[in-house]
């Protein structure tokens, strides 16, 4: 069995990201990712128009050109799901190896970078896979700006949703929230703003039954709870706002977490010496792009940091003392 100074779970945007650091430090990094190509949920967006220096990019373009450049650095991937993670504690020293135990084999490391992302709740209606980055969307800052003058309907009742409706009636013509109660859910003064909005409009008591359109969105199937009426309603853009479900199941028990995400400031440090989390599946306020490349980075610096301090890397380079590189300059 190969033995690494670090693994990476997840290869999006933060596991990419944090790959490239890791090949800059020079250290022995293998990238663990569980489905065939690498992204994350960049993959399915359309069009990024909020990445730095790259307006406009396609979201399977961008994930392509993160995974490149981790390639020609010289990034090991391997193909599996991690199951489990097992920490191995020697007596009277601090928590050393950790071993990924996948379906294909087990992977050990010094350090642990969990970047295995969340995954957006879907509403698991006709029409909304097959639209999905054509007027389906689940982020309203990503993909907002493609919507300008035109309607669009924002689907749940909690903060987030409150939260894209109001972002989106800046731009937007018209916008309609849809809700299967008669109340929001969200934050008191969230609802005060949506409601001060003279073009949003909320339906109450209203599912979606499909989404529908041929190339593109062009309307919604809603049904109302109180009286089984249908009616379709022309839209097009659906902002898909009823959750998140950050991938972590496999860590559960291991180190802390908030509602199902890994607990870890902006050092993506974890409870857990030597494991840390980064991009969507750690506790953060923003969740785009840009803050999961950010937190790869991050991640990777205080990995090293911990491997100078525990003195038995695998890589020799690090036993004698980290070099920094351009100290934080690129």
């Amino acid at each position: 069995m190969e033995k690494y100074d670090l693994l990476i779970i997840g290869s999006g945007p933060a596991g990419l990201s944090a790959a490239i650091y890791a090949q800059r430090a020079r250290l022995n990094t293998a990238v663990i990712e569980k489905e065939m190509m690498s992204g994350g949920q960049v993959l399915t967006t359309m069009d990024v128009d909020n990445y730095p220096g790259l307006m406009g990019i396609g979201g399977f373009e961008l994930g392509m050109k993160f995974r490149e450049h981790a390639e020609q650095l010289g990034a090991v991937f391997i193909e599996d799901e991690i199951k489990e993670l097992k920490v191995e504690k020697t007596s009277g020293q601090e928590s050393d190896w950790k071993h990924a135990v996948g379906e294909k084999g087990t992977y050990s490391a010094r350090a642990v970078i969990l970047a295995s992302g969340a995954t957006h709740r879907m509403l698991d209606v006709p029409g909304e896979e097959r639209l999905r980055g054509k007027g389906v969307s689940y982020c309203a800052t990503c993909d907002g700006a493609f919507f300008r003058n035109k309607v669009t309907a924002v689907i749940g009742g909690g903060d987030v949703a409150l939260e894209d409706a109001v972002f989106l009636s800046r731009m937007c013509r018209k916008v309609y929230v849809i809700h299967r109660r008669n109340e929001l859910r969200g934050a008191k003064i969230l609802q005060e703003t949506l409601f001060s909005q003279n073009n949003i409009e909320v339906v109450w008591d209203t599912v979606v039954e499909a989404i529908e359109g041929d190339a593109q969105v062009e309307n919604v199937k809603l049904k109302s709870v109180i009286t089984g009426q249908t009616q379709n309603l022309q839209v097009q853009g659906v902002f898909i706002a009823v959750g998140i479900t950050p991938n972590s199941q496999a860590f559960k028990g291991l180190a802390a977490m908030e509602d199902g995400y890994i607990k870890a400031a902006e050092d993506c440090a974890t409870s857990v010496p030597g494991i840390f989390a980064a991009g969507d599946v750690r506790t953060k306020s923003l969740r785009q792009v840009v803050t999961a490349a950010a937190d790869g980075a991050n991640a990777v610096a205080s990995a090293e940091r911990y491997l100078t301090r525990l003195g038995r890397s695998e890589h020799p380079r690090l036993d004698s003392g980290i070099d920094s590189g351009n100290n934080g300059r690129g």
